[in-house]
């Protein structure tokens, strides 16, 4: 990885209620069942007229609905004991904290994180969401949290170096949705890609030789090669260098000025030095904990 791994739906539909969805997650960590009975209807709070909910309706209702993946460690996954876990949930948990409701946690996959937003199903995505600015036409994102670029990783026999390593023949597989198809469809659209929705379906068709390589956000597959013995991240930075950053529903502007103001109080504690050190450090070390890490 390089020491520069640095920085971004149209309105949302119109609704009038979200009611008795039955979600595979659950409420704040502190109050869940396992996962594996995790099918408890949820009742979600009424979005207005706008398509979401304000600030004061979320505090009204006592619960705020956030997207995390479920899937993807080490940045939103369930345990051991049926919890979320992760980088981005362990930010989730401050923010229900701070703003005094309850979490109920909606696992989400890449391709239909704008998708939730915009149809009110959860009021703020926090998914290892890179800030673009296709998606900053279809979202708002609030401050960033982490500096992110595109790498890739393949197997140690045959280790890509380079997109000109790949024959015309060739697969590389990647996560619908992601900023990895969209640099590769815009920029190699002679590369073959190999779609998938899910991290977890794109990670065993990888391990099933289903492609020669697998692009996404660098800091997944550096983990992914240190988790996983024969395979080497021979691309550690592709493209450019991004940043994450939670997003809200276009238009909700109460709780996108909270929620930066939550982000630079937050920053002035040092807090996201001390998720790295909670979430990431097994993974990255603690030499990358400088250069992913954003403190507002």
């Amino acid at each position: 990885m390089r020491n520069k791994l640095f920085n971004r739906l149209t309105s949302g539909l119109l609704i009038t209620a979200l009611t008795a969805t039955t979600l595979t997650a659950c409420g704040s960590n502190n109050d869940t069942a396992a996962a594996s009975d995790k099918t408890t209807t949820e009742t979600s709070a009424k979005a207005d007229a706008s398509g979401f909910r304000t600030l004061d309706e979320i505090k009204e209702s006592g619960t705020i609905n956030i997207g995390v993946f479920s899937d993807k460690s080490p940045f939103g996954y369930v345990d051991e004991n049926g919890d979320y876990a992760g980088y981005d949930v362990y930010l989730a948990e401050r923010l229900g904290e701070d703003l005094g409701v309850k979490i109920n946690y909606v696992s989400t996959e890449a391709a239909n994180r704008i998708e939730y937003l915009q149809t009110g199903k959860v009021d703020i995505i926090l998914a290892n969401f890179t800030v673009t600015e296709e998606r900053a036409e279809e979202v708002d994102f609030a401050l960033p949290y982490m500096n992110v670029a595109l790498g890739v990783v393949s197997p140690s026999d045959a280790v890509i170096e380079s997109l000109d390593d790949i024959g015309a023949d060739d697969q590389v597989i990647v996560i619908s949705g992601t900023t990895a198809e969209t640099y590769l469809t815009k920029n190699y659209p002679d590369i073959k890609l190999q779609k998938y929705d899910a991290y977890a379906e794109a990670k065993t068709a990888f391990e099933n030789g289903n492609g020669v390589a697998w692009a996404n956000d660098n800091t997944e597959v550096i983990a992914f090669a240190i988790e996983n013995e024969g395979y080497t991240v021979g691309i550690p930075s592709l493209g450019d260098n991004d940043t994450i950053a939670p997003a809200v529903t276009k238009g909700n502007e109460t709780l996108l000025t909270w929620l930066n103001d939550e982000l630079k109080a937050l920053g002035s504690e040092q807090f996201f030095h001390a998720d790295y050190e909670a979430t990431l450090i097994d993974t990255y070390g603690a030499e990358y904990e400088d250069t992913l890490v954003v403190e507002q």
